[in-house]
């Protein structure tokens, strides 16, 4: 089986976030990148489980420069066998997923996975427009799949209770919590994807759909009020006048 797995960067989560330009431009100035923990944990490592156990090949790819080849390095130890980078600044979703659909639909992938979402934007968008780039099946926000044969049972979480999907290959699945287990890269892995390929491709000419007009961090946490717990009609004064919620 061809599996083709969708990875990003992400910030590290104890990044110094700010802003530039007039806070139309996100500041990379001395911030450390991971592989994007959705892409990483869930959509690759169950793309190896796949690999382990039916055989194939899982090969990674990602957009943007040469500065992100640290992470594909870090995504190779883990276990891909190879990977391509498009060699472009990933402006916007859309510019993203087409690039990556362009690249799966010239190379006849049985299985197409991504993370939900990025854990810097939370859009959740790409899995979708891949799929529908590639005519092809989506299923969002999966925590179990299983192979059998050319069809695919999925199992996601919805209002009340747990959904079950079949679906013929090829197909697009966007992976959430649950689907796998973080693998932690080993030093053998480590050595070996020093030499592993990785394939650089041009862009296809894709127009941007959005643009940022300004960032803005989170109002600052307010201070905690201590009230006595015996004191119940402060407290629901508080509530109701102050927090406004009752």
């Amino acid at each position: 089986m061809k599996i083709l797995v969708s990875i990003s960067k992400s910030p590290d989560t104890t990044s110094k976030i700010a802003f530039t330009d007039n806070n139309t431009k996100f500041d990379e100035n001395g911030v450390q990148y991971i592989v994007n923990p959705y892409d990483e944990w869930y959509a690759l490592v169950r793309a190896l489980e796949i690999k382990e156990t039916i055989g194939g090949n899982v090969t990674i790819i990602t957009v943007g420069n040469a500065a992100d080849e640290a992470i594909i390095r870090k995504a190779l130890a883990i276990g891909a066998d190879d990977a391509v980078r498009v060699d472009a600044d990933p402006t916007d979703a859309y510019y993203t997923a087409m690039q990556i659909a362009d690249y799966a639909k010239a190379n006849g992938f049985d299985l197409v996975l991504t993370g939900k979402e990025t854990i810097n934007y939370n859009g959740s968008q790409v899995g979708g427009m891949i799929a529908e780039s590639l005519d092809l099946p989506f299923i969002s926000q999966a925590t179990k799949l299983d192979v059998n044969g050319s069809t695919l049972t999925l199992e996601r979480e919805i209002v009340g209770g747990l959904e079950v999907v079949e679906v013929a290959l090829p197909a697009v699945v966007s992976c959430a919590k649950g689907m796998a287990e973080q693998r932690i890269p080993n030093m053998r892995g480590i050595m070996a994807a020093r030499t592993k390929p990785l394939q650089i491709v041009a862009p296809i000419a894709v127009d941007s759909m959005t643009t940022y007009v300004s960032y803005t961090m989170p109002n600052a946490k307010s201070a905690c009020k201590m009230i006595d717990p015996t004191n119940m009609d402060e407290l629901v004064e508080l509530l109701h006048n102050e927090a406004k919620v009752i």
